[in-house]
């Protein structure tokens, strides 16, 4: 990357659809894990809708190509007046990866987040994820929270 690349955060657009779908397969690959192409087709879709129980999108945009992503989610909270809001779903291209992107899409997060009146911006990772976990040191808070979910 070139020290004078311009990194632009911006939401996801329909024009984005072959790039997200890559990246956002790249980011399942990772994570050994795929899903059937309807759920391509109804994510994309909730994405871009306009729905505010569905999922938002940014992307990170360096020199005119799509080299990031970031899903989240605003949601009411038992222990809370206000909304929080779930990052689910956070990758880089490897080609990218150490510039800062994945940092700036996180705050993009927490900016959204703010706009919202949300003051909890929370994410799970695997406990592997070293390189990962690097970045979410240095931007957020380890909790000692262990996630279970129902056997499949």
């Amino acid at each position: 990357m070139s020290t004078t690349s311009t990194v632009t955060i911006r939401p996801l657009v329909a024009k984005d659809e072959a790039v997200w779908r890559d990246l956002w397969t790249a980011y399942l690959t990772f994570y050994k894990s795929s899903v059937p192409e309807t759920v391509y087709q109804s994510t994309f879709a909730r994405l871009l809708g306009d729905d505010s129980a569905d999922f938002n999108a940014l992307v990170a945009e360096q020199d005119g190509r799509v080299v990031g992503l970031v899903h989240y989610l605003f949601h009411r909270h038992c222990w809370r007046v206000e909304n929080v809001c779930y990052l689910q779903d956070l990758y880089a291209d490897p080609s990218v990866r150490g510039t800062g992107i994945g940092r700036k899409l996180i705050e993009s997060v927490y900016a959204a987040a703010d706009d919202a009146g949300a003051p909890a911006v929370y994410w799970l990772t695997q406990d592997d994820n070293t390189a990962g976990r690097r970045l979410y040191d240095r931007v957020g808070q380890h909790t000692n929270f262990i996630k279970y979910q129902r056997p499949a």
